[in-house]
């Protein structure tokens, strides 16, 4: 593992004092982030919205491990200070106004901070995939996830509504319910579609700088994800419903409506690769037909 040995050759070549200025530093970011750091994990074990989070963080180190230093990286202790200054002043602030996003994010902002004052902010941005990783694993504020599912659920509702109209289902619709003759589907929160959308952005962010190019076409993909989500998570209503209607009341919950969920979600996510690898074709495409403009004009 050539990784390995050459950071063991690092480490060896660092003289004492420079370890255990390492190490102090080590040590000073564990007592300041452990509150935030064990609130942040705390979310990731038991909140179902922010479980993405213990996929990412470990995909965040390992694609930090794989990028590796720049060459040419030099330290910018002036910014890399200010950035560790204004992260620890936000966790003390954020812990005081009892406000987890901040409070967790100061942790990234300090990440970020450290990267700058030994390797410089172009390592920041070589690290780009990594920190993107690490924001996208920390929880949607409560205020932003109360206004955004309750639209949530009413598009889902909406589409669930009409996919079972056009299958010549009778439905009545009031708000995020949905009334067929003998049942009633409730479209809770747990079913706006919020956790997928979330989980489907980071795989999007994910599968954009594992197959794309240019910056461009990794935020079409970003955005070609919300729409995805939203009517996969329509269609997933419909799915219940219909199921409900014509085989069992049981296939609306319990096993067989969380296992329709994995699927859905699977769906989305097949589609949100197949829409990356056209993307890629048409990079490609367009970086074949600029190269082959240009050779012919210097002809």
């Amino acid at each position: 593992m050539p990784n390995v040995r050459n950071l063991l050759d690092g480490v060896r070549r660092l003289p004492t004092i420079a370890l255990a200025a390492h190490g102090a530093t080590a040590l000073a970011f564990v007592l300041l982030f452990a509150r935030p750091a064990r609130l942040l994990f705390d979310a990731w074990w038991n909140d179902p919205n922010s479980g993405h989070g213990l996929l990412l963080a470990p995909l965040a180190l390992w694609f930090a491990w794989k990028a590796g230093i720049r060459q040419g990286a030099g330290p910018q202790r002036a910014l890399g200070i200010a950035m560790l200054v204004a992260a620890v002043l936000f966790r003390y602030a954020a812990d005081l106004a009892a406000e987890l996003f901040v409070m967790r994010g100061s942790m990234v902002l300090a990440l970020g901070g450290l990267v700058v004052y030994h390797a410089g902010f172009r390592q920041l941005l070589h690290w780009w995939l990594p920190f993107t990783l690490l924001s996208l694993s920390i929880p949607i504020p409560e205020v932003i996830l109360n206004t955004v599912a309750l639209p949530l659920q009413f598009t889902a509702s909406k589409i669930g509504a009409g996919l079972l109209k056009w299958r010549q289902i009778p439905v009545m619709m009031t708000g995020n319910v949905i009334r067929i003759p003998g049942h009633e589907l409730f479209v809770a929160e747990a079913c706006s579609g919020l956790r997928s959308l979330t989980a489907l952005l980071s795989l999007s962010v994910l599968l954009g700088a594992l197959f794309l190019d240019k910056w461009p076409t990794r935020v079409l993909l970003v955005l070609a994800a919300i729409p995805v989500a939203i009517i996969i998570n329509g269609v997933r209503v419909f799915l219940t419903g219909f199921l409900v209607y014509f085989v069992s009341p049981e296939m609306g919950e319990g096993f067989m409506h969380t296992s329709e969920g994995m699927v859905m979600f699977g769906a989305a996510f097949v589609i949100t690769a197949g829409i990356a690898w056209a993307m890629g074709l048409v990079e490609r495409l367009f970086t074949r037909g600029g190269i082959a403009a240009r050779t012919e004009a210097l002809a």
